[in-house]
C-alpha cells in the first residue's frame, strides 16, 4: 500500500454459535449483528414494549410528582444550545401543553452571553418571569451555583440531564440522570432528550391515573424529536436508544413527525418517507446546531414547536442560511488548524493535541476539534476566546479514551488550571484562562500519555471484512439501510476490498465519482469518494466503503460511499 493511508482492520469474526443465537435471519445480517455484540433475537426487536422500564429510572416518580404539583403555576424549561437541548425543550413544552399545563415557557442561555447551563445569571433572567418551577433539560447536573441562586430566590429546580456529574451535585429539588453514581438504570447512554422523554412518559401515566384522558399516549407522539436529539448528540446506540431512534424514524417516514423536521428534510433535499439516522445526523442536526453555534438556538426550537408547515419552512430556510455561514467560518478555521498541526509534523504530534487562535469563533471550535481529530487520530481540544481573560474549549476524543476523565486528571494534578469542565466519554467542554493555555496544552498531553499509554493513534478503519461481489446489489443495499438504525456504538457496516477502476471524474468541488468492478470479477458499480479528489487512479485500488442506496430522479441504484481509496503497489496513480 502507498504510505500515509490508514490501516484497515477487520472486526473479529463471530463464532457460528454466536451467529445462530440471533435466530432465523439472513446469515450475513446475523454476522454483522454478532460482530456488534448482539447475542439474542430480542435485541433486534425495536418495539416500544422492549424499552427499559420507565419506573427503573431513579427519582422519576419524585420528578413527575413535582411537575404535576406545579401544573397550575408557571414552569420554565431551561434548555441547551445544541440539538439535544433543542429537541428536549420542544418535547417537554409540547407534552406539558398537551397535558393541559397552561403556563409553560422556555429559556435557553445564549452561549456568548451566559455560557452553558443553569448559571446564576440565567436564573436571574428566569426569575423576572416569576416561575414556580425551573426544569433543566440536557444540562444542570454541574450547575451548583445556579441551583443555589434559584434556591435563594425560592424557586425549586428539577434537573434532567445525562452528562456525567462532578464531585459536587447541585442542591436541586430532584435530579433525574441515569449517570448518577448510585443509578442502576439499565441504559446509561440516554441523551438529554431521552431523559426528558422518560420524565414526560411518567408524567403522562400519572396524569392518566388521575383522570386526564389520553395523557399516557402523548409522549410517544414525539419520538421523532427523541430520535433526532439522540442521533445528533452521538450517544451510543445501545438497544434502548435503538428502540427510541427506530420508533422516531417510523413516525417521520409515516408523515407523523413535527412539521419542523419535515420542513428541514425538504429544504435539505431529503425525503421524509425514506429518512434514516444519517439524514438526522448530517442534514437536520447540523442546521439546528448552526443556530446555537452562531446566533441563538431559539429559531431551531421554534421550528420544532410550530404546527404550521409554511412557518416551519421559513425557519428551515433561516437555519440553512445560518448553516452556510457556519460552513464558511469552519472552512477558514479548519485550514488554520490544519496548517498548525501539519507544520508540527506527525512525528511531533502530542498525545493530546490542543489548538487555539485568537480569531476563532467559540461556537465552531467543537467542529474544529472533530476535524483535527480526524487528521491526527488522537484526542483534540480546540479553543477560542470567550472574553479578554478566558478561553472556551471543546474536546473530542477517540475510541478508548474518556475525555472527561482526562480533563479531571489535568484538574487534579494542576489545581486552578481549568476553571470549569464537563461532558462525557467522547466530548467535553471547558474554560481556562488565556494565560494558562501553554501550560494546559502541556498538561493535557502529559496526562493523556500517562493514563492511556497504549492508545491507538493509527486511525485504523475497522471493517466487516470483504463483501462478496454478488452482494453489491440494490436489494442488499436496501436491506442494510433498513437493518438500522446505525450510529455511535452500533456502526453502519463498513467493508473493504480490491476493485478495478473503470471510470473516474471529479464532481462538485472536491469529490471523486468512480465506476469500479470487483477485482475478482463481476458487475460494475458506482462509487463516490467525498473530498478525495486528486491524481487519477489506475489499475487496482483498495477501497474501504459503505454500501448505500443512491437515488437520482426517482431511480435507485447501489453505490459505494468510499471512506478511503488507495492504490495497490504497482498500480500507480
Amino acid at each position: 500500500m502507498v504510505s500515509g493511508v490508514r490501516p484497515i482492520i477487520a472486526r473479529p469474526t463471530p463464532s457460528a454459535n454466536a451467529i445462530e443465537a440471533l435466530g432465523d435471519i439472513d446469515p450475513l445480517h446475523a454476522r454483522l449483528f454478532a460482530m456488534r455484540g448482539l447475542t439474542a433475537p430480542h435485541e433486534l426487536d425495536y418495539g416500544l414494549a422492549n424499552l427499559a422500564p420507565i419506573g427503573a429510572l431513579e427519582n422519576i416518580d419524585r420528578a413527575a410528582e413535582l411537575v404535576i404539583a406545579k401544573r397550575n403555576e408557571k414552569i420554565i424549561v431551561i434548555g441547551d444550545f445544541d440539538v439535544d437541548g433543542a429537541t428536549s425543550t420542544a418535547l417537554v413544552l409540547r407534552c406539558l401543553r398537551e397535558f393541559g399545563f397552561e403556563d409553560v415557557d422556555y429559556l435557553v442561555p445564549n452561549r456568548f452571553e451566559y455560557g452553558y447551563g443553569l448559571t446564576p445569571e440565567i436564573v436571574q433572567v428566569a426569575a423576572e418571569r416569576s416561575p414556580s418551577l425551573l426544569i433543566t433539560v440536557d444540562n444542570g447536573v454541574s450547575s451548583v451555583a445556579g441551583v443555589a441562586t434559584a434556591n435563594a430566590l425560592g424557586i425549586p429546580v428539577l434537573v434532567t440531564d445525562h452528562h456525567l456529574p462532578g464531585e459536587e451535585l447541585p442542591d436541586a429539588a430532584v435530579i433525574l440522570n441515569p449517570n448518577l453514581a448510585d443509578s442502576h438504570f439499565p441504559s446509561r447512554y440516554l441523551a438529554g432528550v431521552g431523559v426528558a422523554f422518560y420524565l414526560m412518559a411518567r408524567v403522562g401515566r400519572l396524569l392518566q391515573e388521575q383522570g386526564v384522558e389520553g395523557a399516557a399516549k402523548v409522549p410517544a407522539r414525539y419520538l421523532d424529536l427523541v430520535a433526532l436529539g439522540t442521533v445528533a448528540d452521538v450517544v451510543p446506540l445501545d438497544h434502548n436508544n435503538r428502540i427510541l431512534v427506530h420508533q422516531g424514524l417510523l413516525r417521520i417516514r409515516a408523515g407523523h413527525s413535527v412539521v419542523g423536521i419535515q420542513a428541514i428534510l425538504r429544504q435539505s433535499g431529503r425525503q421524509a418517507a425514506r429518512c434514516v439516522s444519517t439524514d438526522l445526523g448530517f442534514a437536520v442536526g447540523p442546521r439546528i446546531n448552526a443556530a446555537g453555534r452562531l446566533e441563538d438556538i431559539s429559531v431551531g426550537i421554534e421550528c420544532l414547536l410550530t404546527d404550521d408547515f409554511d412557518t416551519a419552512l421559513g425557519y428551515a430556510h433561516t437555519l440553512d442560511a445560518i448553516n452556510s455561514e457556519r460552513r464558511d467560518i469552519e472552512t477558514t478555521m479548519r485550514e488554520q488548524a490544519f496548517a498548525y498541526v501539519d507544520a508540527l509534523g506527525s512525528q511531533r504530534w502530542p498525545a493530546c493535541v490542543s489548538v487555539y487562535d485568537s480569531s476563532w469563533h467559540q461556537g465552531v471550535v467543537g467542529l474544529i476539534a472533530a476535524r483535527v481529530r480526524e487528521r491526527c487520530h488522537r484526542p483534540v481540544i480546540a479553543f477560542a476566546r470567550e472574553n479578554d481573560k478566558y478561553l472556551k474549549g471543546s474536546a473530542r476524543s477517540i475510541q478508548g479514551v474518556h475525555i472527561r476523565d482526562l480533563l479531571e486528571a489535568v484538574s487534579a494534578t494542576r489545581p486552578g488550571l481549568i476553571e470549569k469542565f464537563g461532558g462525557h466519554a467522547m466530548a467535553a467542554g471547558l474554560t481556562i484562562a488565556e494565560s494558562g493555555f501553554e501550560e494546559f496544552k502541556k498538561a493535557a498531553a502529559e496526562q493523556m500519555a500517562r493514563l492511556y499509554p497504549q492508545a491507538d493513534f493509527s486511525g485504523a478503519i475497522l471493517t466487516d471484512g470483504n463483501l462478496p461481489g454478488d452482494a453489491l446489489n440494490l436489494h442488499f443495499a436496501r436491506s442494510l439501510r433498513d437493518a438500522g438504525p446505525w450510529g455511535s456504538g452500533f456502526p453502519e457496516p463498513m467493508w473493504s476490498g480490491d476493485f478495478s477502476v473503470v471510470e473516474q471524474r471529479v464532481v462538485g468541488e472536491n469529490h471523486l465519482k468512480l465506476r469500479v468492478r470487483p477485482a475478482g470479477g463481476g458487475s460494475t458499480v458506482d462509487a463516490i469518494a467525498f473530498n478525495q479528489a486528486g491524481p487519477a487512479y489506475r489499475g487496482t485500488v483498495q477501497l474501504a466503503f459503505r454500501l448505500d442506496v443512491n437515488e437520482y430522479r426517482g431511480n435507485e441504484t447501489p453505490q459505494l460511499v468510499v471512506e478511503q481509496i488507495a492504490s495497490l503497489q504497482g498500480s500507480g496513480t
